[in-house]
């Protein structure tokens, strides 16, 4: 079921973390029992952290604020100073976490160039270096999926399945940050567990395609989530009656998740909707986000037009703008979004 979108009369597409708790879900978050999650526990953020681990096929699971603080300590795990952390070219770790696997933990960051945010084992098992005194040691390989920067793309079952025989022969663990797995799974066809349970330890976020208005859970081994409580600690992610947010998380586990295709639906026909239109390219979404490609204008001066008209849109690069459906959103609301953006960008550049 669709919540109702804000009566503002921008149609909002720039991510799906501008959605707002619904009715429902504050009712939940009004209603929850908290207690002090830093000195005894709360005890609606152990029901979640318990849940998330089982769905993902971990021993144990830490809530956190945020997916970066949930990523940094994953790499806080298994990094060491002079370590190599292997990830994509274009991943969220490397572009938008401000530099926490070298200012953080002293790790040198290796990319891989992926197709699509996709990483094969062919190209990444070259990059693995253990055992040599002259290299740096890899301590880690991260695989993003979604991948945020490509467009939503799904590395598949087997293809993960890959890296992680990859990655187990050489002795080098394996972390995947699932900001939007849950979108993953969807598009995939099989369950969060199945992606999940093949990492040492793995992110999710609740306030992307979940609509919660934070939090994100990392799991793994009860061994490396007692250490990751220390680490969290560290970063400022102790929280006191995080069951606030937490009610939120499992509200959106029982309502919003298993919505989750819709948006791949309405992403597919905001594509279908913008290749109608001349001057842009779009990429063919596996999930919830859309990329448009700009031929004759940069991405600044066509979002800069585009919000004046009412549609909002992210810019992701000199002439690569990104549109993300959520559940805030109905097919009325893409459609009206197609014919402004056609409008808009039908007319000669500004």
């Amino acid at each position: 079921m669709t919540e109702t979108r804000s009566s503002a009369s921008s149609i909002d597409l720039r991510s799906d973390t501008v959605t707002v708790p619904s009715p429902a879900m504050r009712q939940a978050i009004s209603g929850a029992e908290v207690g002090d999650d830093v000195l005894d526990g709360d005890p609606t953020t152990r029901l979640l952290e318990a849940r998330v681990a089982e769905l993902l096929g971990h021993e144990a699971a830490l809530f956190f604020p945020s997916g970066t603080q949930a990523n940094q300590t994953a790499l806080g795990l298994h990094l060491r100073p002079g370590d190599e952390l292997i990830v994509d070219n274009q991943a969220h770790i490397v572009h938008l976490e401000q530099g926490g696997a070298a200012a953080l933990w002293g790790a040198q960051v290796r990319t891989v160039d992926g197709v699509d945010g996709v990483i094969s084992v062919d190209t990444l098992e070259p990059l693995i270096r253990t055992g040599d005194l002259m290299h740096p040691h890899t301590g880690l390989i991260s695989v993003e999926n979604t991948h945020n920067a490509s467009g939503g793309r799904v590395t598949s079952l087997a293809g993960l399945e890959a890296i992680r025989e990859l990655s187990s022969s050489h002795g080098v663990p394996l972390h995947l940050d699932g900001a939007r797995l849950w979108n993953a799974a969807a598009a995939a066809g099989v369950s969060v567990k199945a992606f999940g349970s093949l990492a040492d330890t793995v992110m999710v976020s609740f306030s992307k395609g979940l609509g919660c208005p934070a939090g994100s859970c990392l799991a793994g081994s009860a061994d490396l989530m007692r250490r990751g409580r220390a680490l969290r600690q560290r970063l400022g992610g102790g929280m006191r009656q995080s069951g606030i947010l937490t009610a939120a998380c499992l509200y959106a586990m029982d309502h919003n998740l298993g919505r989750l295709s819709e948006d791949h639906e309405r992403a597919r026909l905001l594509a279908h909707l913008f290749r109608a239109i001349p001057q842009i390219t779009v990429t063919n979404p596996d999930t919830n986000i859309v990329m448009i490609d700009l031929k004759l204008e940069t991405a600044t001066e066509a979002e800069t037009r585009l919000r004046r008209a009412g549609v909002l849109l992210s810019v992701f690069g000199p002439r690569r703008l990104r549109a993300v459906t959520h559940l805030q959103l109905d097919d009325g609301d893409v459609r009206e979004a197609g014919e402004r953006v056609a409008r808009v960008l039908s007319r000669e550049a500004a």
